[in-house]
């Protein structure tokens, strides 16, 4: 059996944290990494953030017999999203390509969740807290964001070894009830 490759995608607010430590804490064998992107939005950070992401792949491809899970709260994906949105002063579009390509040669079950809000209002809330990120936190943001992000999903349906979930997180026990079906998880605590 293979292990799982589970990526966590969604604007900023939209609840990536809490369903990635529900997911790190009831999968067993599982690595968490919780990604940021590189401060630098010139073409030097371009080629960071492009060293970074192949190496991560690299990577996964040296220990994708292992037995380990991989679960990524954010992944190249922002990357590209953040890139169309004009917060970096590049194009990430070719360097997305073949880092697409190389996740879907990968010996895993990629599990791609794409988090969304049916309630867009819920940002404002959620978006109340302290950060320490480089992008600014605000509704339009995330809604931009929201958009972009399912913008990606029909090339990334296309790899062989990705099965591509958009779920709400609205509701966060709804959200938890969902990743159970398509994991298989049992959790005793939610009665799974």
């Amino acid at each position: 059996m293979k292990s799982k490759c589970i990526i966590v995608e969604g604007p900023q607010g939209c609840g990536k944290t809490h369903l990635v430590n529900y997911l790190r804490e009831n999968i067993p064998a599982s690595n968490l990494y919780r990604l940021s992107g590189q401060r630098d939005k010139s073409e030097k950070g371009k080629e960071k953030s492009k060293k970074m992401y192949f190496a991560l792949l690299n990577y996964m491809k040296e220990i994708e017999d292992s037995d380990i899970n991989l679960v990524f709260d954010r992944f190249f994906f922002t990357e590209e999203v953040y890139c169309k949105l004009g917060y970096k002063d590049y194009s990430f579009d070719d360097v997305y390509d073949k880092l697409l390509e190389m996740l879907g040669n990968l010996n895993y079950d990629v599990y791609y969740i794409s988090l969304y809000l049916k309630d867009v209002s819920i940002y404002e809330v959620r978006l109340k807290r302290e950060h320490h990120n480089y992008q600014e936190f605000s509704l339009d943001n995330s809604i931009n964001q929201q958009n972009t992000y399912e913008s990606l999903l029909h090339n990334i349906k296309k790899l062989k070894n990705t099965k591509v979930y958009e779920i709400a997180v609205d509701n966060f026990d709804e959200a938890y009830n969902e990743i159970n079906k398509i994991l298989e998880i049992v959790n005793k605590k939610l009665g799974s």
